[in-house]
């Protein structure tokens, strides 16, 4: 049976399993739509919570960003992980201890502002669709393989699931659909890589393999040869990083904190029963998480000494072609892989230059964005496991998708309007709202995910930033100082985000020629400079609570109670 037909199946019944899901766990009123009921047992939030997490980013995109970039790829594993230890031990108790269960009404009920809530829904807002821009790109470029159609119809076929178990199930069909999503997406990542640990070292873990000599008679180390073929072929060498200490630091810190600040992250912890669960449900989430990203740089390396192998041969002289393996015909029906025979050879060759560069030998273009796809093709491994890795690239895309739009629902009927413009809207009225606001929620995702404006990885870190620059500090002064004042936090929250932004913006759509290390405020790059806009939050709340009216009696005694983290509010809206 070929690839296309098992894809088809496979996929088709992961789709068929989602769709089931969200019809039984359908929700009936906001309650469940929003957080669950608040009943979910903390290792099944932990499992959803890490597919909510691992998301296009993480399955397809990380580990063609460590393939490529080396040892400056690195950052995204230390700062994904690294957030998660600042959410369980910094604020998700304090938060479950609150009850209110989404970023905004937290920040609108502690700083009791109108404007305050107004501003941190707008914030999750353009978080959550610049997020989710990352996530539908991932969902087209599958498709666009796998199933052989368009990256855009891959998208649309993408919006039509996510449509069912995301505005029919709520979080409570949503948290379920994760847990499955979850078991397809580890297996997904997991048995290539074994297989290919197996083949190329002898190890059937690739957490070990990554360490180990290669079965070739070689003798070499995995990372020795990674970096011979590096050197041999211009590029840097791998296990070396090329980045600057200050942007390794300030893309790791943006990362971190603003793994804390993500709204769809934040909202998981309120599905558990008690304070005490948060912490549990944390914990199993980073055991989920672990299991795939220490085996990321294994499945990075083994990927690109594969793909520069089957691309240069195994001699180093090229491959002809019109012998050249099936993946590169596969994915060069995407787009994704460009061959450009400059110097009419007849021979492909991959090498440190520019495929738009005409002095350079370099006539292969690869898209970090297949190389954990393309993976099992590469090696050579069985149908079913290509195919079951497609199926793995799509739930990561979906299930965080669809934590993304539960935000974006939840910020439009729940906190703008029950909790501002209209909040005598009862039950029905309100659940009918958080379905529309999908709804549109979606098209508009779809429409990203078809003109997106980077690679995935790329495009999830400056989520990342825009997190960290507005909502951590936010909430963070909001969980430990009683004296941080509405006009600080709002001031703090629009500066931080507004200059975030703007350095992205310039660089990435601007001015992307200028785009570089020189350029860039302290030699941080878009990347990393979430961290600053953080710290420029800080100070600017700091500076303002100074010359305005003090914190209200009533909320430092609020705030003092969210500090012991013993006992719990139910997660309500009133």
């Amino acid at each position: 049976m070929d690839v296309q037909t098992l894809t088809f199946i496979i996929v088709g019944l992961s789709f068929a399993l989602y769709i089931g899901i969200a019809i039984w766990a359908r929700a009936g009123s906001t309650n469940e739509f929003y957080v669950a009921g608040g009943g979910v047992p903390p290792l099944a939030n932990g499992m959803a919570t890490a597919a909510d997490w691992m998301s296009a980013a993480s399955f397809i995109s990380m580990a063609g960003i460590i393939s490529f970039a080396g040892y400056d790829g690195g950052v995204y594993l230390m700062g994904w992980t690294g957030g998660y230890v600042l959410l369980a031990m910094c604020l998700a108790p304090y938060l479950r201890k609150f009850g209110k269960f989404t970023v905004p009404d937290f920040i609108g009920d502690r700083y009791y502002s109108r404007t305050a809530r107004l501003v941190a829904i707008l914030c999750a807002i353009f978080i959550c669709f610049t997020y989710i821009a990352g996530q539908m790109r991932g969902v087209g470029v599958v498709f666009s393989r796998f199933l052989e159609v368009e990256i855009d119809t891959g998208v649309y076929i993408g919006m039509v699931i996510v449509f069912f178990y995301a505005v029919l199930g709520g979080m409570k069909g949503i948290t379920y659909t994760q847990v499955a999503q979850y078991c397809v997406l580890v297996f997904a990542y997991l048995v290539p890589a074994i297989f290919i640990s197996m083949m190329m070292t002898g190890h059937i873990l690739p957490q070990t393999g990554f360490g180990a000599t290669l079965s070739d008679g070689s003798g070499m180390y995995v990372l020795d040869k990674l970096d011979g073929l590096s050197a041999e072929l211009g590029f840097a060498q791998y296990t070396e990083g090329s980045k600057s200490i200050i942007d390794v630091f300030a893309i790791t810190g943006a990362l971190m904190v603003g793994t804390a600040g993500l709204p769809h992250v934040i909202v998981r912890f309120f599905t558990v029963p008690r304070v005490k669960d948060t912490r549990i449900s944390a914990a199993w989430t980073l055991v989920f998480i672990a299991i795939v990203y220490t085996a990321a740089p294994a499945v990075a390396a083994f990927a690109r000494v594969n793909m520069i192998d089957t691309i240069n041969g195994k001699d180093g002289s090229g491959t002809e072609y019109a012998d050249a393996p099936g993946w590169i015909k596969n994915w060069e029906r995407t787009g994704l892989i460009t061959f450009n025979d400059k110097n009419g050879d007849g021979k492909m060759f991959y090498t440190a230059g520019k495929i738009d560069d005409p002095n350079s030998a370099n006539e292969v273009n690869v898209d970090r964005d297949i190389m954990v796809l393309a993976n099992p093709e590469i090696a050579n491994l069985p149908a079913w496991v290509v195919a079951l890795v497609a199926a793995g690239g799509i739930a990561a895309a979906l299930s965080t998708t669809a934590g993304l739009l539960l935000v974006i629902s939840t910020s439009v009927s729940h906190d703008l309007l029950k909790r501002t413009l209209k909040p005598d809207i009862n039950d029905k009225q309100e659940l009918l709202a958080a379905r529309l606001a999908a709804m549109v929620a979606i098209v508009i995702s779809a429409y990203f995910g078809i003109h997106p404006p980077g690679f995935v990885a790329s495009v999830v870190a400056f989520a990342f930033g825009l997190a960290a620059a507005s909502f951590f500090p936010a909430i963070i002064m909001g969980i430990f100082s009683k004296k941080m004042n509405k006009e600080g936090a709002i001031l703090g929250m629009v500066t931080g985000i507004t200059f975030t932004a703007a350095y992205i913006i310039f660089f990435k759509f601007i001015s992307p020629e200028l785009n570089n290390s020189e350029h860039w405020f302290l030699g941080i790059s878009p990347e990393g400079i979430g961290l600053v806009g953080m710290f420029i939050n800080f100070a600017v709340a700091a500076i303002v609570v100074k010359f305005t009216a003090d914190t209200p009696l009533e909320i430092q005694e609020m705030v003092e109670g969210i500090r012991n983290p013993k006992g719990s509010s139910e997660a309500h809206a009133h």
